[in-house]
């Protein structure tokens, strides 16, 4: 099975994200997708400037590169961003938005179809693919069982699979709103949001009125409040036609979260449990944690 490294979900100064991606080159990964994928206003990076670095890594590692797209359209100017997104030339491109399908399927260009696409059915996905999609990263909230249903369905429909890439690791993103909550929080408005956001390195933790972790706050995107993590479920992964972990990146100890995964990839045992939740993967509330692989 392959590892990728999603693309940052949050909103990090310019030094840390080029300093971060310095140390992923050496990571022992197969793919590497990099973009701002949650707020246009996130501009640390230009699109030159991920291009740059898109084509650095591509010389110091064997890794692919895909560039990631926005998941919220708001605005013709980040249409016109998405163009240049889709005709950069070079790097494939994860397609996270519909208006992103459309200009690649334009182009005949092949893409990666991400997690916030909502694909839930064979037929569904046989459009994509129809359009270009050539690897498809499922809905987060996805279950074993609904994977496999869906690649059997497309079987039967006479439609060859496309890689699957299953969101493995991190902070599950759970949806997008074209309000600010992390500008809310701080009682400031969207369009004076001074990029409040940079505070937050994984995002600002929200509890229910018990105290229970419910989410995380991440700009216009809400998260799980736990990390989801399906290393105990490696076999699992692989048994239901999963091709491709993807890894999200987080502020502190990727590299030690990599090789975790790398040595199960080489042969080691899968821990039985470990600190986060997998509940969705099992057809249980995302926020449980099975404590026992294949339990459920």
């Amino acid at each position: 099975m392959k590892l990728s490294l999603g693309p940052v979900l949050f909103f990090w100064p310019r030094e840390q994200l080029i300093k971060f991606y310095q140390q992923m080159a050496e990571q022992p990964l197969d793919i590497i997708y990099l973009g701002e994928t949650v707020c246009a206003k996130r501009r640390e990076l230009n699109f030159s400037a991920w291009l740059g670095l898109a084509r650095e890594l591509q010389q110091s590692t064997q890794a692919q590169v895909v560039l990631s797209s926005l998941s919220l359209i708001e605005a013709n100017s980040e249409l016109s961003s998405l163009k240049r997104l889709c005709d950069n030339g070079e790097f494939m491109v994860e397609a996270n938005d519909m208006a992103a399908v459309q200009f690649l399927a334009e182009r005949k260009l092949g893409f990666v179809g991400g997690p916030a696409l909502n694909i839930y059915s064979a037929r569904a996905l046989r459009e994509f693919i129809d359009c270009g999609l050539q690897r498809w990263v499922p809905p987060v909230e996805y279950s074993a069982q609904m994977l496999q249903q869906t690649l059997t369905q497309l079987d039967s429909l006479g439609r060859a699979r496309p890689e699957v890439e299953v969101f493995a690791y991190g902070h599950l993103p759970l949806a997008y709103s074209a309000r600010c909550f992390t500008a809310r929080a701080e009682n400031r408005p969207k369009d004076q949001c001074e990029f409040c956001c940079v505070q937050y390195p994984e995002g600002i933790s929200l509890a229910s009125q018990e105290g229970q972790p419910l989410f995380t706050i991440n700009g216009i995107q809400t998260l799980s409040a736990e990390v989801h993590n399906l290393l105990p479920d490696y076999s699992s992964l692989a048994s239901h036609g999963v091709d491709i972990a993807r890894l999200s990146p987080r502020a502190q100890q990727m590299p030690q979260v990599i090789e975790g995964w790398q040595q199960v990839r080489q042969g080691q045992l899968p821990p039985l449990a470990v600190q986060g939740c997998n509940g969705y993967w099992h057809g249980r509330p995302g926020m449980l944690s099975v404590k026992e692989a294949g339990l459920c």
